[in-house]
């Protein structure tokens, strides 16, 4: 096999992982210790896993985080077909040459980056193996195929994200592997915080901010009564994002916040009596 042209293998894996770079500040908002574990985390050289319900607020967070400690962000989607090679990289045929092309792990270290693996408990565990030597005082990534060794740069940054909620015998994170991070942990933020976070980002006013955030809360109290979980608060910000845009309140939470929940005709049905009450 041909050994991959330098510059080629640049062409090709800046096409595949783009590195992000916030041009302006994401909104975040504080709840508590978070910004300074992280920071202290990031001077230390240290990995960080994120634990919480879906749509809380971690993906904002690192996003927030990669801008503010000024360094670019590969986020990668973890799923049950995520292998070793798309993490890493693999070789391709560009035209009549053989090319490396970097998985977006290989290219965050190269560029000294923020890599975050979102839900890493989707990917199939003899793929998450590959991250253990970036955990531990060797901070490095061996890429066999390519006959590499690459070391991390000061700036690289590993953190992970899980969703504790839908563990299960077949979907959890190895001791060996949750002992190399520090935790921190994410819920849903209290009312009166999640409501300027639905106003901000949403485009509403503090009243129909506020009635999203009571509706949400409603929804998880269904969490285990036929929902697996209830309404993030991202669901609430894509809702009030519809009725900015012109739809009635009812209309964007069905859209927005009932559908996306539940299949199952009892629970929608449950889900609609919830928003006509609110609303």
């Amino acid at each position: 096999m041909n050994n991959p042209n330098p510059a080629r293998r640049q062409d090709v894996h800046s096409l595949a992982t783009p590195l992000v770079r916030p041009a302006s500040e994401p909104y975040y908002h504080v709840i508590g210790d978070e910004l300074e574990v992280f920071t202290a985390a990031a001077k230390s050289r240290l990995p960080v896993m994120l634990k919480g319900p879906t749509g809380c607020g971690k993906t904002r967070f690192v996003e927030h985080m990669a801008w503010r400690l000024k360094r670019p962000l590969v986020t990668v989607a973890c799923h049950d077909d995520l292998t070793t090679a798309d993490l890493v990289g693999r070789y391709l045929i560009v035209g009549d040459e053989t090319v490396w092309m970097d998985g977006p792990l290989a290219a965050a270290v190269r560029a000294g980056a923020i890599c975050y693996l979102d839900e890493i408990v989707e990917a199939r565990k003899d793929t998450t193996v590959v991250i253990h030597p970036l955990t531990d005082s060797r901070r490095a990534l061996p890429v066999e195929k390519h006959g590499e060794y690459i070391e991390a740069p000061p700036d690289f940054m590993l953190v992970i994200s899980y969703n504790p909620g839908y563990q299960s015998v077949l979907k959890e994170m190895k001791p060996s592997t949750r002992q190399r991070f520090v935790a921190l942990d994410f819920d849903y933020p209290e009312a009166e915080t999640e409501a300027r976070i639905v106003a901000h980002e949403g485009g509403v006013d503090a009243d129909t901010a506020q009635k999203l955030v009571k509706l949400g809360a409603l929804t998880r109290k269904l969490k285990g009564a036929g929902l697996d979980e209830g309404a993030g608060t991202r669901l609430l910000v894509h809702a009030a994002q519809l009725i900015a845009a012109g739809m009635t309140p009812t209309m964007a939470c069905t859209a927005a916040i009932a559908r996306p929940l539940a299949d199952e005709p009892d629970t929608r049905d449950a889900l609609d009596d919830l928003i006509r009450a609110v609303f």
